[in-house]
């Protein structure tokens, strides 16, 4: 099985980052405010920015936490696949 990690730009400019194992289904929901709670209706519509594959659901929750806990520069470092920016931006924190 696959799990994907997720990042959505919001309308209001904020990123969202989460974690599925059916990503267009999920989009969807986002998108139509299946999860008001975490979409609503002011932050849509929501754009898919990155996504990243993993094989086990462990491993996806712990990047999703790892990518949650950066600063908004590093996740634009990785949305725009910087990734030599990436250390760097670690020990700035």
């Amino acid at each position: 099985k696959k799990y994907y990690i997720y990042i959505l730009k919001c309308k209001d400019g904020s990123y969202y980052t989460g974690v599925t194992n059916n990503l267009k289904k999920r989009f969807l929901e986002h998108q139509s405010g299946g999860i008001e709670e975490v979409t609503p209706i002011s932050k849509r519509p929501v754009e898919l920015v990155f996504q990243e594959e993993c094989r086990l659901a462990d491993h996806a929750i712990q990047r999703e936490k790892q990518i949650k806990g950066w600063s908004r520069i590093k996740k634009e470092a990785l949305i725009n696949r910087d990734y030599e920016k990436l250390p760097e931006l670690s020990k700035n924190r």
